[in-house]
Parts: structure tokens; sequence; C-alpha cells
């Protein structure tokens, strides 16, 4: 079994600063470049959805819909659903 020393923690404790400031340096260098690359794929993507929608609306606009009107039941409109009675209260004095 080992026992800690004095030396190892010093070590330990260097070993952790050193990545720290070297994962700070990575991240300088690669993350603006990360994300600008996952901005471009989301330009990219909201586009082709927009070309998609003015494509579907664009279909739509080109076959013609046929409306059918019943007028059998526009003839005898039907009652309106009567919900109750009215009451008027008076108030007391």
């Amino acid at each position: 079994m080992q026992t800690a020393s004095f030396t190892g923690f010093i070590k330990a404790i260097f070993y952790m600063i050193a990545f720290y400031y070297i994962f700070r340096f990575l991240a300088k260098l690669f993350l603006p470049l990360l994300v600008k690359k996952v901005v471009e794929k989301a330009g990219q993507n909201m586009q082709q959805q927009h070309q998609k929608q003015q494509q579907n609306t664009w279909q739509k606009s080109q076959t013609k819909e046929e409306v059918i009107y019943n007028t059998a039941n526009a003839k005898n409109p039907r009652e309106t659903k009567k919900v109750g009675d009215y009451v008027d209260y008076e108030e007391i004095d």
C-alpha cells in the first residue's frame, strides 16, 4: 500500500492546471470553427425547409379545389339549444 506524499500531491495539482490551460487553448482554437459549422448546417436546413414549404404551397395553388355546398341543410336551419330558463332576480332592501 502506498501512502500519499507531498510531491505526488503537487504533481497532481500541476497536471490538473496544465490540463485546464491546454483545454482552454484548444477550445479557443477549435470552438469557433465548430460553431461556424453548426450555424452553417442550421442555415442549410432552414433553407431546405423553406424551399419545401414553397414547393408545397405552389403545388396546392396549381390543383383546383372543388367546393360543394349542401343546400338542403341551409333551408332548414337548426334550432339553437335551449340551456335553461331565464330567472330575473330582484334585490330586496
